[in-house]
């Protein structure tokens, strides 16, 4: 995207235009990714075996645990780069990509490596027991071990390019490594295919990964002209201002993922006391509850750049009223989903797998879930408001506050309270207090904007003009 393509997205395009062209393609791949997990659970649990779909949800807080590297280095670059380009400090993007991408790039290779170094210890962590543990191992084989790098770098990437307004091209990308691993996973899963069960599910993911990074690698080198995405390692440093900047909202980000990681594992060991049937429901159950919230995430995510971009610019008018659009617009759709969710659950979990044990479970969990769906909007939104405009702290602090101090702590005492089904509940219980709390943040930003004033990545304002070098 050219600069004045830039600026006509960022400053002079109507609100709802804008939005939707940042959002939709971000909503677009956030289904898509959402769906492509459902066909693991889906295509697994056409085997009829729980084991298969228990192991796909014990190595569920692994995966998650994969988004702390791209909050980090994904969320902390991205945010760098849209404040960057509104103050139009365009070697700072550019370094701010750089950064982004080897450091993701290094912390992938070694996530992978302690994964493979401490796997005993690990899958005992996540609740595997003696029947679990081998097809666990051998889904975490493919994606974690082997996996892990092609995984971050293709998020990470994602988020580089959808700072600049390219959030199409992101998304993209995103899509066609999970189109590939819907297509894929049959294949893998299935008797009449290589019949690999959860580590074929695996393996679909590994390669799809793979092939969304090229593609992110090809438009790089296509478009190498026109964007501000660098990864040439020329540009590669560690220069104070960017690595605070980029660490400033990282750092937080990642936290934030690493509890939510603790919080799944908590969960998953109080279900896996109840069995194969009891674990295999709460992932399905979980995946189901997956789709609105995925999409709630990727509204907060696509606008993100509008709102940091704006901020830095100087224009809290416009900022103030893309966030105020995204609330008008996805609360009520989230109440109608929670709605259509809590009246249909048995049905929707029945599609999953036919096991009226299953079933049973996984209609009563799916309802205590579908309660979080308009409140986790308004969380979410709030964060990728702090993200966008550099205020990490406040994003971590919310971060505490869901599980440190309301999610954890409810899940021990529902579950204490109401054995097995009380677990559904905490997570509504603790998006109840942080909806409200995120209000009153938002309105202290907004009534407050005319004092904040944006903050330079460096002592260095002379602005930069675009190289041909990425």
């Amino acid at each position: 995207m050219a600069e004045n393509e830039k600026a006509e997205l960022f400053e002079r395009m109507p609100i709802p235009s804008a939005v939707a062209k940042l959002t939709v393609p971000t909503i677009l791949s956030s289904l898509v990714m959402v769906l492509y997990n459902l066909a693991d659970t889906y295509f697994v649990g056409m085997l009829n075996d729980p084991v298969q779909n228990a192991a796909v949800t014990l190595a569920a807080p692994v995966l998650l645990a994969f988004n702390a590297v791209n909050n980090l280095f994904g969320v902390g670059s991205s945010s760098m780069m849209s404040r960057a380009l509104g103050r139009k400090e365009y070697e700072t993007v550019y370094r701010s990509s750089a950064f982004g991408f080897y450091c993701a790039l290094f912390c992938g290779i070694l996530f992978s490596l302690l994964c493979v170094l401490f796997r005993g210890p690990l899958l005992a962590l996540l609740g595997a027991d003696p029947e679990t543990l081998a097809a666990t191992g051998g889904y975490m084989f493919w994606t974690v071990y082997c996996g892990a790098t092609p995984a971050i770098l293709n998020v990470v990437l994602a988020y580089l390019v959808r700072s600049e307004g390219s959030s199409f091209h992101a998304s993209l990308g995103t899509m066609s490594g999970c189109l590939l691993n819907i297509v894929l996973d049959p294949f893998f899963i299935l008797p009449w295919g290589l019949n690999m069960g959860a580590a074929g599910a695996g393996l679909a993911t590994f390669l799809s990964n793979c092939v969304a990074c090229c593609y992110f690698f090809v438009l790089l080198r296509v478009r190498r002209k026109t964007t501000f995405v660098c990864v040439n390692p020329k540009k590669f440093g560690f220069r104070k201002e960017i690595v605070l900047g980029v660490c400033g909202v990282g750092i937080p980000a990642s936290i934030q993922n690493l509890l939510n990681v603790t919080g799944m594992t908590i969960l998953n060991n109080f279900t896996s006391i109840h069995g194969a049937d009891a674990v295999a429901a709460m992932g399905i159950a979980q995946k189901i509850n997956m789709v609105p919230m995925q999409i709630a995430l990727g509204f907060s995510q696509g606008i993100m750049p509008l709102v940091g971009y704006n901020f830095s610019s100087g224009n809290r008018r416009r900022m103030k009223d893309a966030v105020m659009f995204a609330l008008k617009l996805m609360v009520p759709a989230t109440v109608f989903v929670s709605f259509c969710y809590y009246l249909g659950a048995g049905g929707i979990v029945s599609a999953f797998m036919k096991n009226e044990s299953i079933i049973g479970y996984g209609t009563r969990f799916l309802r205590g879930f579908c309660l979080e769906q308009p409140l986790i909007f308004v969380d979410f939104l709030a964060v990728g408001v702090f993200q966008a405009l550099g205020m990490g702290g406040y994003a971590l602090y919310f971060a505490i506050m869901r599980k440190i101090l309301l999610e954890i702590p409810a899940l021990y005492v529902l579950n204490w309270l109401f054995p097995l089904y009380g677990l559904a509940y905490a997570q509504p219980f603790a998006e109840l207090i942080l909806a409200a709390a995120a209000l009153v943040m938002l309105r202290r930003i907004f009534r407050k904007g005319e004092e904040i004033s944006a903050r330079p990545a460096g002592k260095q304002r002379k602005k930069h003009f675009p190289s041909k070098q990425t």
